[in-house]
């Protein structure tokens, strides 16, 4: 499992939505971990919860597969590549750069289109089999390209839930329980409990000590957001370059280098930490920052994981999640567009090299780092050949 995680940590570009494609490819389709069915309900439930949802669905994945230990085992192997990175750009190490390194930043961002669409394709197939289920993922699609953010992201599936429970009563398809995660009720409601004792006591405790300042700024970032990904960017430049631990300049530099890297956007936070200009900074800092923006969201999904199969029993519960299950593939396709797409295909031979990274993945059906590779030669190439 470990080393299945550290090949997506060191393959997954593309951002929070490509990393559920990813995750769907690898242990939905090839390894069969849980259905298709059960991952859309996991999908929907981290999309509801604050923090980073592809990281927690990542997370919770290798909780069903080993435990708590595993999930910490996954959340590792996924994170450390791209925390590795980013911690070395901030000693100086350098970056991509030049007309080999945009070409392959270029191609990275191509494949990232034929893994989103090759998740939307799989997907709706699989979750939007009749016509009211289609609808709600047409007009999910629409709504939250109309309203946009993180928050007509979760308002639009709240709505798709509500569809659900108005027009797909009917079904009776089975729904089988998901696996379980090693953790009791009881240990679910001490992690709610841990995870509200440290956003109400760790700002009390901050001035007691720069390490503590460090480590709370960074948990309430990560406890703040919703859908993971760039809508944290915001939080964190509040964090650290307004009380003056990082310049703005240096802030732009490494969001930079984090768009070239694998991984979890989050890892962002182990180069803020270790060019932080406070104590605890270097490897420690780094350590702290990444820890701590994680540990909110890890928290919150321990608490409902194990009310989770229960809850899924139920009619109403089914029924909502079918709705939700269907917007969630109307807001990939909204996604898929904007800003994947729109930020890839910056013409006729960047489609040519998306549609070869699909066919790969969809007709071949080779796994997801052969598409990262060739699409991240085929990068290359294009660069260096004048259009």
């Amino acid at each position: 499992m470990f080393r299945a995680f550290l090949l997506l940590g060191l393959t997954a570009f593309g951002g929070p939505v490509a990393h559920l494609g990813y995750f769907r490819e690898a242990f939905v389709k090839r390894r069969q971990w849980l259905d298709e069915h059960a991952y859309a309900d996991l999908v929907a439930l981290c999309q509801f919860l604050p923090g980073p949802a592809s990281s927690q669905v990542g997370f919770a994945l290798g909780m069903m597969r080993a435990g708590p230990l595993g999930g910490l085992a996954a959340w590792t192997a996924f994170t450390l590549p791209s925390a590795l990175l980013l911690m070395l750009f901030a000693l100086g190490a350098g970056s991509l750069d030049g007309v080999v390194g945009n070409g392959l930043l270029q191609g990275l961002k191509v494949v990232a289109v034929a893994i989103v669409a090759h998740a939307v394709w799989g997907m709706a197939r699989n979750l939007c089999p009749d016509s009211q289920r289609a609808g709600i993922a047409v007009a999910a699609t629409l709504l939250v390209t109309a309203l946009g953010g993180t928050l007509g992201q979760v308002v639009t599936i709240v709505l798709g839930g509500l569809a659900g429970l108005l027009f797909c009563r009917d079904s009776t398809e089975a729904r089988p329980p998901v696996p379980g995660i090693g953790i009791s009720r009881r240990g679910g409601l001490l992690c709610l409990g841990l995870f509200l004792a440290l956003l109400l006591g760790l700002p009390m405790l901050a001035a007691t000590g720069s390490g503590l300042a460090l480590f709370d700024a960074f948990y309430r970032a990560g406890a703040l957001v919703f859908g993971g990904g760039h809508v944290v960017l915001p939080l964190l430049e509040a964090a650290v370059v307004q009380p003056g631990w990082v310049s703005a300049d240096d802030f732009l530099a490494g969001y930079g280098a984090a768009q070239a890297v694998p991984g979890p956007l989050f890892t962002f936070s182990a180069y803020l930490g270790m060019a932080a200009d406070t104590v605890p900074g270097g490897l420690i800092g780094a350590g702290l920052a990444l820890v701590a923006i994680f540990l909110p969201g890890m928290l919150l999904l321990m608490a409902a994981l194990p009310f989770w199969n229960s809850l899924r029993e139920r009619t109403t519960i089914q029924a909502l999640m079918r709705g939700a299950n269907a917007a969630v593939v109307g807001l990939l396709v909204a996604t898929l567009y904007q800003p994947v797409w729109t930020s890839a295909i910056l013409g006729p031979r960047e489609f040519a090299l998306a549609l070869v990274g699909f066919t790969l993945l969809a007709v071949w059906r080779q796994p997801a780092w052969m598409a990262v590779l060739v699409c991240g030669l085929g990068g290359v190439v294009l660069n260096l050949v004048p259009a």
